[in-house]
């Protein structure tokens, strides 16, 4: 799935087991059946044992949609199952080295808040970037805001897709109209919702049609 990465960029869930209503398995069924063109399986508070078991289970869910999964942060976890790549924040392990340990058949995302960030990830062999957060969130405690010039700029700067996350939804999504953006990362905007589907759907054109 490497040379889809673009395509797959889109509509990007990421994973919050604190939101769920039903099992994490089909939450994101439902999310991807609803238009969800990537899935990041993300687990700050789960044993390596039950995060390779869920990273399993969401690849096999993945792939019969023919989309990617996507491991937060493990590089461990993410060789162990072969997932299609993996995403790491300035605060993990640096790029290069998980391009290294990964290989170039996989897909390496980073996130990003600078203009240098975002070049210096792309030359460490970077596919993507993650920028964000662009609004304020309340699923992850130490996001810092990033200008949405500077989302702009980065876009700019770089020859690889740019996805925007943090606090993005429907009442905002307009903001980010012109950015040059390849897509959103979402969290709360689907896993909080009580229709799952739904919330993905309207997502997805609400993307397509003002957004891409």
């Amino acid at each position: 799935m490497k040379k889809d990465v673009k395509k797959a960029m889109p509509l990007y869930l990421v994973t919050d087991r604190r939101w769920l209503r039903e099992s994490l398995i089909q939450a994101v069924e439902k999310a991807i059946q609803g238009g969800v063109t990537c899935v990041q399986l993300r687990e700050k508070h789960l044993d390596q044992k039950h995060f390779v078991e869920s990273a399993r289970q969401l690849l096999s869910l993945c792939h019969q949609h023919h989309i990617p999964l996507i491991i937060n942060d493990d590089v461990d976890v993410m060789i162990t199952v072969q997932a299609d790549g993996v995403h790491v924040g300035q605060n993990d392990m640096d790029a290069k080295k998980v391009r290294e340990m990964i290989g170039p058949d996989k897909i390496l995302g980073v996130s990003v808040r600078t203009v240098e960030q975002a070049l210096k990830a792309q030359q460490d062999g970077a596919d993507y970037l993650g920028v964000g957060s662009i609004f304020v969130t309340h699923t992850k405690d130490d996001a810092k805001k990033v200008e949405i010039q500077t989302l702009k700029d980065i876009c700019q700067a770089v020859d690889i897709p740019v996805i925007a996350i943090g606090g993005i939804g429907q009442d905002n999504l307009l903001q980010l109209k012109g950015t040059g953006i390849d897509g959103v990362a979402v969290v709360s905007a689907i896993m909080a919702q009580d229709d799952v589907f739904n919330a993905a759907q309207d997502l997805k054109w609400k993307v397509k049609e003002d957004i891409l």
